[in-house]
């Protein structure tokens, strides 16, 4: 057993980072042939808790596991990572606005950007922390030496959302569903596709005859679900976001097989006519080997581009925003 990942993972006293580092111990995400050592990075008032966390992890004997860093340096954090799963950010507040919130976060991310060009050369980065997509692209504008296409932001999470909406109005299970696309940014302007989605192996326009639903019900359903769930939960989403990143992760490190797709926030590369160089979530494969691709050639209706424009309207103007944090 001679393959050894290490994963950095910030914000890792937090409750994403709770239900995230015990499956990546466990080997779940890498498989049972790969060693993990977890980098462990949070502020110093948090340092105590992730003692806590680690006493835990120990106290579980994963065969798996390496070793444990913790530290409250970015530097130290990502030094030789080969993924960094950047989970730690500052919540919205009340009455703050979108705008606001990508200012605070940003510093953040730039430091974290800097110091990742200490990574491994292999690094893949996938930012967790909201707002997503934009704080993927500070990360990487800062990070010298990491390509750009190294760098993801979650929407996974958003994908699984889409699956469980669409089988249970189906009566099926998710396993039956596949080819969702989520499209633009991890916020509520993302638009869920069901016009390229299939249930087993039909369209799902063919199998769910609700059409109407399909074009309201679901999408605001998606987009909103984790409004919906603070206000059930009182707390934000967090064990099925730690489940989105590992997913996320299978999904790159292992080969997409043939006709599927998964989603994912990266650069845009203008395919689909999108800006180029913003975090934008497409439909992509992987080869397995830490290379992916975006699926080309997916037919989209007049009105799936509106609202694909609609979101790529939202990440061009969250860029302006942090222009001046952009290299």
């Amino acid at each position: 057993m001679s393959n050894l990942v290490k994963v950095a993972v910030t914000g890792a006293a937090g409750q994403i980072g709770y239900a995230l580092l015990f499956r990546l111990a466990s080997g779940e995400a890498f498989g049972p042939d790969t060693r993990v050592a977890l980098h462990l990075l949070e502020i110093p008032p948090a340092l105590k808790a992730v003692e806590g966390v680690v006493m835990e992890l120990n106290d579980c004997a994963f065969p798996l596991l390496d070793n444990i860093v913790i530290t409250d340096d970015a530097n130290v954090a990502f030094d030789g990572v080969n993924w960094a799963l950047l989970v730690g950010a500052k919540p919205r507040g009340k009455g703050m606005e979108r705008g606001d919130l990508i200012r605070e976060n940003g510093p953040i991310f730039t430091t974290q950007g800097k110091a990742l060009s200490k990574a491994a050369s292999d690094l893949n980065v996938l930012v967790v922390g909201n707002p997503a997509n934009t704080n993927a692209l500070i990360a990487a504008n800062n990070a010298d030496g990491v390509p750009i296409e190294r760098f993801h932001a979650m929407t996974r999470l958003d994908q699984n959302r889409a699956y469980a909406q669409l089988a249970e109005k189906a009566g099926v299970t998710v396993n039956d569903v596949s080819n969702v696309t989520i499209w633009g940014n991890h916020s509520a302007t993302q638009y869920p596709d069901a016009e390229n989605a299939k249930i087993n192996g039909k369209p799902a326009y063919d199998v769910i005859g609700h059409h109407d639903w399909l074009r309201s019900e679901f999408i605001t359903t998606v987009q909103k679900r984790g409004a919906a769930i603070i206000a059930a939960r009182g707390l934000s989403s967090a064990a099925s976001a730690a489940n989105g990143a590992i997913d996320h992760v299978k999904s790159m490190v292992n080969k997409t097989p043939e006709g599927h797709w998964f989603s994912a926030a990266v650069p845009s590369d203008g395919s689909y006519g999108i800006a180029e160089g913003i975090i934008f979530s497409y439909p992509v494969t992987s080869d397995g080997q830490g290379n992916y691709s975006i699926v080309q050639g997916l037919s989209l209706s007049d009105w799936a581009k509106e609202k694909i424009a609609v979101t790529e309207a939202e990440l061009r103007d969250e860029r302006e925003t942090v222009a001046d944090l952009l290299k």
